[in-house]
């Protein structure tokens, strides 16, 4: 039996186009045979500080208008999450050094990918995050909940990161070195045999190139 194709899936909570790339992936997870490696990183507002102090100043509204028409385009409910993941000024844009949101929901990643269960985990918490069902994700037990449908439990979680932040930290850095690694440095990048493919608009080369090393479609 051949081996299914593996993709690395770079991904952060905060990035508005990895939770509108979800569309893309679960379309090729039901259609193709093949494996992802999701590998949770932090946003660049973490990785890159002063990336909103060096952006042209029409990025950030046209960020705005294109994820809403993309959102609608592929018939995802949007709305940014509320709070925000980045604690973030949103006057000046300065990141602020305390990331109490971020920190926890992307710890909470590295440690699913350790259960064998990342792909199921973005794909809940993310689509709880962005799909605008929710405020106030961070209370009540919106998030327990979303990790509950990805089959994990979030105290039994968070009790296993408390015992050994560091080694949660160690995994997400070794995550963005080889995001880095592999040319690119941003999200959602899926990465195949070395090559990667930057955004979710370019999972149509990405599905030319599995087909060339023979991806298969699902059968029954």
């Amino acid at each position: 039996m051949e081996r299914e194709p593996v993709v690395d899936l770079y991904w952060s909570f905060r990035s508005p186009y990895s939770y509108l790339a979800l569309h893309h992936v679960r379309a090729l997870s039901q259609a193709y045979r093949l494996r992802w490696n999701v590998k949770v990183v932090y946003p660049l507002a973490i990785r890159t500080p002063d990336f909103f102090r060096r952006m042209d100043k029409g990025w950030r509204p046209y960020l705005l208008i294109d994820t809403q028409r993309l959102a609608q385009y592929l018939d995802m409910p949007f709305r940014r999450p509320t709070p925000d993941p980045i604690v973030q000024d949103p006057a000046t844009l300065a990141i602020s050094d305390r990331q109490p949101h971020i920190h926890r929901l992307t710890r909470l990643g590295a440690e699913a990918t350790l259960r064998g269960k990342a792909l199921a985990l973005i794909d809940q918490v993310g689509t709880m995050l962005w799909d605008g069902t929710v405020t106030g994700w961070n209370e009540g037990d919106h998030l327990r909940q979303a990790v509950a449908r990805a089959g994990l439990d979030l105290d039994d979680m968070e009790r296993a990161i408390a015992l050994d932040p560091a080694s949660r930290d160690r995994l997400i850095e070794q995550n963005e070195a080889d995001l880095k690694a592999a040319g690119h440095w941003g999200v959602p990048t899926f990465v195949f045999q070395g090559e990667p493919f930057f955004g979710q608009d370019r999972v149509d080369l990405l599905l030319w190139r599995l087909k060339q090393h023979g991806l298969q479609r699902r059968t029954g």
